[in-house]
């Protein structure tokens, strides 16, 4: 993969922050520091992406014929299924 240099401007308070984030070892360098801040911004867009996507399959789905707590049970048991989640029985 090859790199691309890039020039930046930021406020003094920006770079305080980014040199303390170095200071602190969370990061090596600025560069790494950038890269992991497109990194979250990549992952958080790709997560909004298929949350759009699964909003607009339900709306397209049409109205369910089960009720709210039929819906809510079958997701408890799948969240239980799938080890998310502790079936609560109870309710």
């Amino acid at each position: 993969m090859s790199t691309i240099r890039k020039t930046i401007t930021m406020t003094s308070q920006q770079n305080d922050w980014v040199k303390s984030r170095i200071a602190s070892g969370d990061y090596t360098n600025d560069s790494e520091y950038f890269r992991d801040l497109v990194r979250q911004d990549q992952l958080r867009n790709s997560q909004l992406e298929r949350i759009r996507a699964a909003l607009i399959e339900g709306e397209e789905s049409g109205i369910s014929p089960r009720t709210p707590q039929e819906i809510r049970e079958q997701l408890r048991e799948k969240l239980a299924e799938d080890g998310v989640l502790q079936a609560e029985r109870t309710r």
